[in-house]
C-alpha cells in the first residue's frame, strides 16, 4: 500500500522544500518583520552562522560535460529548538543573520506545534509578497512589449 498521504514525512519534506525556497528568495528585513510577530521558541545555535565559498557548476546545452563556473559566497547555520527540531538555513551572500533565521524557521516547520503558526505568519506573507512583485514585473514588462508583423507584398 504505497499511497501518499498528506502527513507522512513526504509531505514534511516537500513543505520544509517549499519554505526554503521563500526564505532564501525574500529580503532578511521581511524575514526578521514577520518573526517578530510570533513568540520565538527556545532554541540554540548548533552551528554558529558563518560565510564561505561553494564552486558553482555548468554544462553546455543542460547536458554537456559540466565545468566549474566559478565560486559563490554563502552563508549557513544550524539551530536546534528546545523541543530537538533541527533546522538548517543557506543562502547566497554574507547575510549570516538570514541564515541564522532560516534555521530558525526551519526548525519551526517541522516541529508540530509551530509549523502551523510559522506558515500562517511568516512563509505565507512572504509568499503572498514575492508572488506580488512577480506580478507586477510580469506585468511591467509585458507593457513593454512589442508586436511584430510582416505584409506580404502582392507580387507575381
Amino acid at each position: 500500500m504505497s499511497s501518499t498521504n498528506s502527513t507522512g514525512p513526504n509531505s514534511t519534506q516537500a513543505q520544509r522544500t517549499a519554505a526554503m525556497s521563500v526564505l532564501a528568495h525574500s529580503a532578511a528585513s521581511d524575514i526578521a518583520g514577520r518573526l517578530a510577530a510570533i513568540t520565538l521558541p527556545g532554541h540554540e545555535n548548533l552551528r554558529e552562522p558563518e560565510n564561505g565559498l561553494v564552486m558553482m557548476r555548468g554544462r553546455v546545452g543542460g547536458d554537456g560535460a559540466p565545468f566549474n563556473l566559478g565560486e559563490a559566497t554563502v552563508s549557513r547555520a544550524a539551530v536546534r529548538l528546545a523541543s530537538g527540531e533541527v533546522g538548517f538555513g543557506y543562502t547566497l551572500g554574507r547575510d549570516a543573520e538570514k541564515a541564522r533565521m532560516i534555521a530558525l524557521c526551519d526548525a519551526m516547520v517541522q516541529s508540530a506545534e509551530l509549523s502551523g503558526e510559522v506558515e500562517a505568519k511568516v512563509i505565507a506573507p512572504l509568499r503572498a509578497a514575492m508572488n506580488a512583485e512577480r506580478s507586477r514585473k510580469a506585468a511591467e514588462t509585458a507593457a513593454t512589449r512589442v508586436e511584430f508583423y510582416t505584409m506580404v507584398r502582392g507580387e507575381g
